[in-house]
């Protein structure tokens, strides 16, 4: 049985394009940043150097191989704190060469949306990420993949419609 590659390795191979669809309002909030951010939002700054990250770095890395990365984000409005500290953090992700888009959750009520959060490599692979109740990745496991073509096509027409509604990071205020 051959070894599925890590979720690193996933970008190293992909040739063209990875599209991640975020849709829950909070994500690992025990993460020490987060926590400094909520309690002093200067304490983070908002643009990082990538060789800080070990994210940025990878995505400087692979947008710099000419692989698109998207990333779009539905969130209920007023945004909750986890995700106006995301917003916060947005500039790195755009200056590591991630396109990063908003939609309001309100304006996303029309849309078919598979269940769960995911990454969709090169429209061949999607990787759904599983999180608990309170937005830690799941100790069930974290993930599944899947190659069959009606989800990634469920993916792929999921993720574009949501993207052709979104905002634009540069244009989007948080409320």
């Amino acid at each position: 049985m051959a070894v599925e590659p890590t979720f690193e390795e996933l970008f190293r191979q992909t040739k063209r394009s990875a599209v991640h669809l975020e849709m829950r309002d909070g994500y690992m909030r025990s993460d020490p940043d987060f926590v400094s951010w909520s309690q002093d939002p200067q304490s983070v700054p908002p643009l990082r150097a990538p060789e800080m990250r070990p994210w940025l770095s990878l995505m400087k890395e692979i947008t710099s191989r000419g692989v698109e990365v998207r990333r779009a984000r539905i969130f209920s409005e007023p945004m909750s704190d986890y995700l106006r500290y995301e917003h916060h953090l947005t500039p790195s992700n755009v200056a590591a060469g991630e396109i990063v888009r908003w939609l309001p959750r309100r304006q996303a009520s029309d849309l078919a949306l598979p269940g769960n959060d995911f990454w969709l490599f090169d429209d061949s692979l999607a990787l759904f990420l599983h999180f608990t109740g309170e937005g830690e990745l799941s100790p069930e496991g974290d993930e599944e993949r899947s190659r069959a073509p009606a989800v990634i096509r469920l993916c792929s027409t999921a993720f574009e419609a949501v993207w052709e509604r979104a905002v634009p990071n540069e244009e989007y205020r948080p409320i």
